[in-house]
């Protein structure tokens, strides 16, 4: 195997080698312990005729593959959340035909998994409350007739027309008051996306939290969990000793997920993450081994990954998914480093050679020769002589 000069933050470059060895899945059998989902991302078409900011072409064999991937690691998928570049490029038709096209793929293999439910078909303009509920409606409809259990994600729409607690309370309420089956809601923040700052009606996030908590114990009969992505673990904890009995805590922090699924003699949280993505093989591994009672186990194989995550997921934390495709390009999940909307611009070639420095120590390149003939171009294109 040959190095790579790789950019560091200073100004140098430095030569390197990758050096830990690869974890390997070790089954495919889902986690007992605990319930376990990534949220998958999108392949874009690279060779789509249009500019790609301006039209969303999706390459549907390797974005396919990719959850028949996630699937054979023990995890769950969660489709068409904010990993899919939901409200960063994937449009609604597009987003229906992703998940029109996910539960064909889980119905053939016996798959479990989530999808989101948004209010993106709403045209850009401002919203009603009833026209909220409404958008809901109409995705969870679409997603509960495929197979899935809904995700009812955050709403720009509902965070643009709210201006108090009483109307994200309508908003959730005429929505939940219909639902004929569980629903997971999901409180996503400001961090992931600058538009829903002040969401539930607060701006402090321990209210916020109390908020939300009233909420699931108001529609306890249909809230089935809770996805929190606040990525503050003592947030998440308070919050999650709060919810009402039946009602679980997913995890969404990027940051702190190893210690917040572990757990404590009060509980722990269950998973569904944007890195669970490209650590799909640790994930598993790891949850096998919290399986078989093994604690110190799942921490060795889960805390050497947090360091990537955290660089993955740094401020502004919304442009995460770069790190997540470029591990997928780099894994050989997909033949390019493109994303839909040309996004994969918005990280430097400093951030991707510090993931990859870390995925390396990992033990997250499953192939270390072709992730770093893969980084070689990328590191030509940038002017480094790799």
């Amino acid at each position: 195997m040959t190095s790579l000069l790789l950019p560091t933050r200073d100004g140098a470059l430095e030569r390197w080698l990758p050096t830990a060895a690869p974890v390997r899945a070790v089954t495919r059998r889902p986690p007992v312990s605990r319930s376990a989902y990534a949220a998958a991302h999108v392949v874009a078409d690279a060779f789509a005729p249009a500019d790609p900011g301006h039209e969303v072409a999706l390459d549907w064999d390797a974005t396919l593959a990719f959850r028949r991937h996630l699937w054979s690691c023990g995890l769950g998928v969660a489709e068409a959340m904010d990993t899919a570049q939901r409200g960063m490029g994937l449009d609604w038709p597009t987003t229906h035909e992703l998940i029109r096209r996910t539960g064909a793929e889980a119905r053939a293999c016996g798959g479990r998994w989530v999808a989101g439910v948004g209010t993106d078909q709403l045209p850009q303009k401002p919203a009603t409350i009833d026209a909220v509920a409404g958008a809901w409606r109409e995705q969870l409809e679409l997603v509960a007739g495929e197979g899935a259990t809904p995700v009812v994600m955050a709403s720009r729409a509902l965070a643009a027309v709210a201006r108090g607690p009483a109307d994200y309370r309508a908003a959730y309420g005429k929505l939940l008051s219909g639902a004929d089956g569980p629903v997971l809601l999901h409180w996503l923040g400001e961090q992931f996306d600058p538009a829903l700052a002040g969401y539930w009606g607060h701006t402090d996030v321990r209210a916020a939290a109390r908020e939300l908590a009233d909420l699931c114990a108001e529609h306890a009969s249909v809230v089935a969990g809770v996805k929190v992505s606040v990525l503050d673990a003592d947030v998440e904890t308070e919050f999650r000793r709060a919810l009402p009995d039946g009602v679980a805590c997913y995890t969404g922090d990027d940051f702190n997920y190893p210690a917040l699924i572990a757990g404590d003699d009060q509980g722990h949280s269950d998973a569904l993450l944007g890195i669970f993505d490209p650590i799909a093989p640790v994930a598993g591994a790891a949850l096998a081994r919290l399986d078989d009672g093994d604690t110190a186990g799942f921490h060795a194989l889960l805390d050497p990954t947090v360091p990537m995550s955290r660089e993955i997921f740094r401020a502004p934390t919304k442009h995460y998914k770069v790190g997540i495709v470029f591990l997928a390009y780099l894994a050989g999940h997909q033949s390019h480093f493109r994303m839909v909307g040309g996004l994969e611009s918005a990280r430097s070639i400093v951030h991707l050679a510090e993931v990859l420095r870390l995925a390396d120590t990992a033990g997250v390149l499953g192939d270390p020769d072709l992730a770093v003939a893969r980084m070689r171009p990328l590191l030509v294109a940038a002017g480094v002589d790799a």
